[in-house]
């Protein structure tokens, strides 16, 4: 799992790639951590378009990323959720704490 990301006008968007499991969670947790730490966003965006699988470890993520913006009074936004991880996503129910962005069907 690696990632990428920048900051605009106070939104942090951090691209997430290849697989969010049990072996990479904590690192992508703690590098997400301290982007929100370095940066202070009022939005965190995370972007699921590289991600080629997750399990709910990618929801412990989210939670934890949650949890830091409420900190912050911000919101976390995911990006293009493709259809595994949307799943992981729809079984949990995590669209009661976190944006889930429509796909465009350019």
């Amino acid at each position: 799992m690696n990632l990428t990301s920048f900051l605009q006008d106070k939104r942090l968007t951090i691209a997430l790639k290849g697989e969010i499991d049990h072996h990479s969670a904590k690192e992508v947790m703690r590098i997400v951590n301290n982007k929100i730490e370095i940066y202070l966003p009022v939005v965190c965006i995370l972007d699921f378009q590289e991600v080629t699988f997750m399990d709910s470890s990618g929801i412990a993520l989210v939670i934890a990323c949650v949890r830091r913006m409420r900190e912050l009074a911000g919101k976390v936004i995911l990006r293009n959720v493709s259809q595994q991880p949307m799943k992981v996503f729809t079984a949990s129910g995590i669209e009661r704490i976190a944006e889930i962005e429509e796909r465009s069907l350019v």
